[in-house]
């Protein structure tokens, strides 16, 4: 397939070390959930020809970091996107769900993980992560997740593991247990849709990183609520400068949103 020329002097977006979990990934990973629920998102709507198409033209300017999820469905069409990658230059991230009683009403871990190598094409998933955490006590409540994802690790096939956090005390949780190699947290300059201020938040993001986790900003735009050209600019900068993460998640649906992302995180960086 032919790639799309790019502009802006060829611009492609820096990497980072992702914590203590031996990664080095693109300070910008190209999401594939925005609205994203019951196996579809926007960008899987998008078809797969402009999937890959934008994939592509994503990995040409840098961005290598794939985020993903089962409830996404977007695992094939990354799959198609990589096959003609080097799997070695790309990271890929999914997220697996869960429940409080423990239950395997999906599958099994190893099962579903199993599915998601399928539907992916790979022989390995560089980072899994729990999702969607809105309570505290998910390491006890979640303990038959967690050793079945460890015990993944411990065989390869997934190379970190860690949670998407969507309430304060999950986020707590996260900072301290030794579990976690990964957290994704929602994190903006405009408290929208997120679990406290934007102070407490890159505050305890800031312990995160001390403590070696791979941080991980998500909901940079307020889930596409702030994204005049002067709240991009605001936003972006809080991301590099102030918000304690490693790198971010964003949730771009055209050529053009990504030329706009590379070239605004490379002159503020």
């Amino acid at each position: 397939m032919g790639r799309t020329p790019f502009t802006s002097k060829n611009i492609t977006v820096d990497k980072v070390k992702l914590g203590n979990t031996g990664m080095k990934v693109s300070r910008i990973a190209w999401g594939t959930g925005t609205i994203g629920g019951g196996k579809a998102s926007n960008q899987t709507r998008l078809g797969m020809k402009k999937f890959v198409e934008m994939a592509h033209h994503a990995y040409d300017r840098g961005i290598t970091f794939f985020d993903m999820a089962d409830s996404y469905g977007s695992h094939p069409y990354v799959g198609k996107a990589i096959k003609s990658l080097p799997r070695e230059n790309i990271t890929l991230l999914t997220k697996i769900w869960t429940y409080e009683d423990g239950s395997n009403r999906n599958a099994p871990i190893r099962e579903s993980i199993d599915r998601y190598r399928q539907e992916i094409g790979t022989d390995y998933i560089d980072i899994v992560l729990m999702h969607c955490l809105t309570k505290g006590g998910w390491s006890n409540n979640r303990k038959h997740y967690m050793d079945g994802l460890s015990k993944a690790k411990q065989d390869g096939i997934i190379k970190a593991v860690g949670v998407s956090c969507h309430s304060w005390d999950a986020m707590v949780e996260a900072v301290d247990h030794p579990w976690v190699d990964v957290i994704m947290a929602r994190i903006n300059p405009f408290q929208s849709h997120m679990d406290e201020t934007p102070d407490k938040v890159k505050k305890l993001l800031g312990k995160a990183k001390k403590n070696g986790k791979g941080v991980i900003g998500i909901k940079i735009f307020g889930e596409g609520n702030h994204v005049s050209d002067s709240e991009r600019e605001q936003s972006i900068k809080f991301a590099l400068t102030e918000a304690n993460m490693h790198c971010m998640v964003l949730g771009m649906e055209s050529i053009a949103h990504i030329d706009d992302a590379v070239e605004r995180v490379m002159r503020l960086v």
